[in-house]
């Protein structure tokens, strides 16, 4: 809602400029796309690291526990 906000009041004060913010925006989005991705699969990696660095803590919390 924010974003929309922003753009009218851009709208209001240079249409010309928003105009080419509304034409630009799905292109820039594409050329973004491929960050995302790493940055999905570079957290999906981390986590996993996490996940088995951790995991002998674990185990041994499990096993004081009974």
């Amino acid at each position: 809602m924010v974003k929309f906000l922003m753009f009218c009041i851009l709208f209001v004060v240079c249409w010309p400029l928003a105009l080419l913010a509304l034409i630009l925006y799905p292109f820039v989005w594409i050329l973004l796309l491929p960050f995302r991705i790493v940055g999905i699969t570079v957290d999906g990696v981390l986590e996993l690291l996490r996940a088995l660095l951790m995991l002998p803590a674990r185990v041994l919390r499990l096993g004081a526990a009974r």
